[in-house]
């Protein structure tokens, strides 16, 4: 498979799993998390199918469209090592989605990165909360949940945090 039709087949289970997620979320109160902003394509579909929720974004550093950039009280910027404590320390565990799209394309260093950042993510997520990534995060008390129909088992990973 190229990896042109690799990333549109990546970009149609991300959608899918988003608009999953919100639907499974309507009766949950809380914010969501976007970790990673890239671009703002992602940061942008959610304030479409989500009009009603607070959305927090964490990046490095914002590269992104103008008009994809959330308001700067809505905006962690730094290492996710750094932002999602301080995010915990000021949101407390409330989110009722979060979304992480950190892959690398280098195996090790995403099984690394999962490790992390998934029991920091645990500190923000409510329970009942749905977290939807691009790595498999094994976080204690969280269940996996089954990927939409039409996404390919392993392309992306939903958990309900419990």
């Amino acid at each position: 498979m190229s990896r042109l039709d690799s990333f549109i087949r990546r970009m149609q289970a991300q959608r899918a799993c988003l608009n999953w997620a919100g639907r499974a979320i309507s009766d949950l109160p809380g914010p969501v998390l976007e970790l990673g902003l890239g671009n703002g394509r992602t940061y942008d579909h959610l304030r479409e199918i989500l009009p009603n929720r607070e959305i927090y974004v964490f990046e490095r550093c914002v590269v992104a469209h103008p008009d994809c950039i959330p308001p700067r009280n809505r905006l962690f910027i730094g290492e996710l090592t750094d932002t999602l404590p301080t995010a915990a320390a000021k949101l407390g565990q409330v989110a009722a989605m979060a979304h992480a799209d950190l892959g690398t394309g280098v195996a090790e260093a995403n099984a690394e990165l999962a490790n992390t950042i998934g029991p920091l993510l645990a500190r923000l997520v409510a329970p009942g909360g749905i977290v939807i990534s691009d790595q498999a995060l094994a976080v204690p008390g969280w269940v996996s949940l089954p990927e939409p129909e039409d996404v390919m088992s392993g392309r992306y990973f939903l958990y309900r945090a419990t």
